[in-house]
């Protein structure tokens, strides 16, 4: 998966926006006020931070050599992905519907209530 590919597949989940308060060369996607992921591009690759349990965090660290501890992020519950081809693009999804999930687990109680009333539990909570 690219980056253009990764912004994408970011930008197509429920009420996700794009956001900057990083600088321009670092997208943050947002769902209401919370960030789920990071894109940017480092030394010419793409990287992506994404949320996780922190168990599975250290499970997909030991799998992937392209997952390490988030990058200037809190390292129990961020991973950093480095788009360099290593990483299979379903499990790339994956990790960023399961951050996307999570996020949206921790959104105030209204807020979470409505995005499921609107979009149904199956497409936030995949």
């Amino acid at each position: 998966m690219n980056y253009a590919s990764c912004k994408s597949y970011l930008l197509s989940k429920p009420e996700a926006r794009e956001d900057y308060p990083f600088g321009a060369d670092i997208l943050v996607p947002k769902i209401k006020s919370k960030m789920f992921a990071t894109l940017s591009v480092k030394d010419g690759v793409a990287q992506m931070n994404l949320k996780c349990d922190p168990q599975q965090a250290l499970f997909l660290r030991d799998m992937f050599d392209a997952v390490i501890p988030g990058y200037h992020m809190n390292k129990k519950h961020w991973n950093t992905i480095i788009l360099d081809g290593t990483v299979p693009i379903g499990e790339i999804e994956r990790m960023i519907d399961h951050s996307y999930t999570l996020v949206v687990k921790s959104l105030k109680a209204a807020e979470r209530k409505l995005l499921e009333l609107q979009y149904g539990t199956q497409l936030l909570y995949r």
